[in-house]
């Protein structure tokens, strides 16, 4: 999916999207290594690299911020809230988890989704302005896992795991292997835990889908070392960067 260069920059957390358009103009981007300079450039933000010149890193290390949320069904991933509910709306100090609290999280700094969570999905969603961090977490080529709690309506057949395992083709788009970490059965239901070190657009529902599974729910557990644990439903706390990666 291409979305347009400067909403890409907002979203890795590297400034805001009016200000990426200003780094464009100047030629302070480059796109695999590559300087662009027209604002209308679009991007595939899982393979193409984007740097921008000045502004990838903080200017101090204490200016980064990491939160861990559980997001709730019907939020979505995304800076602003023109097509619903944001995670950025929950970040209150009521919903803050911990002895450090702060009544405005972010600071002085606009905090970001790393990556994206289905609305209809829940879990764990990682917030910061660190966009080196948000580019070695999202980018494929560094393979970080994020890890799954899927339930779905019946058992996982031996050939069903195999294909899922293997990759798929669907509509075109190729799809990597999923790794079956565990199953078990519940009921007329069925637990599955997974791991992902590439994450398309609502890949594991496609792929559950094309087999002939209904998902009854689909929660992240894990961002690399992140784990979501008993953090409450739409709560968040105030994590470090080692525990990150």
């Amino acid at each position: 999916m291409l979305i347009r260069l400067q909403k890409h920059i907002a979203d890795l957390g590297i400034c805001s999207r009016r200000k990426a358009e200003v780094f464009i103009s100047e030629g302070k981007v480059k796109v695999n290594g590559e300087l662009v300079t027209k604002l209308g450039t679009k991007v595939n933000p899982t393979k193409d690299k984007v740097e921008v010149e000045g502004a990838n890193k903080p200017k101090t290390k204490e200016s980064n911020v990491y939160i861990m949320l559980n997001k709730p069904i019907d939020y979505i991933c995304s800076s602003s809230n023109e097509q619903g509910q944001s995670v950025l709306d929950l970040l209150t100090k009521n919903n803050c988890i911990g002895t450090a609290c702060p009544a405005k999280p972010e600071g002085r700094r606009r905090v970001y989704p790393v990556g994206r969570l289905d609305k209809d999905s829940e879990g764990l969603v990682l917030l910061t302005n660190d966009g080196e961090l948000t580019n070695l977490l999202t980018h494929p080529r560094y393979e970080h896992e994020k890890e799954y709690e899927v339930i779905i309506d019946k058992s996982l057949t031996k050939d069903a795991k195999s294909v899922l395992e293997s990759g798929m083709n669907i509509d075109g788009i190729l799809f990597q292997g999923i790794r079956i970490k565990k199953e078990f059965n519940k009921g007329r239901k069925t637990i599955v835990t997974i791991i992902l070190k590439e994450g398309k657009n609502r890949q594991i529902r496609k792929m559950f889908g094309r087999l002939g599974y209904n998902l009854a729910s689909l929660r992240r557990i894990r961002i690399g070392k992140l784990k979501l644990g008993t953090l409450p439903i739409g709560k968040w706390k105030l994590v470090k960067k080692d525990d990150i990666i």
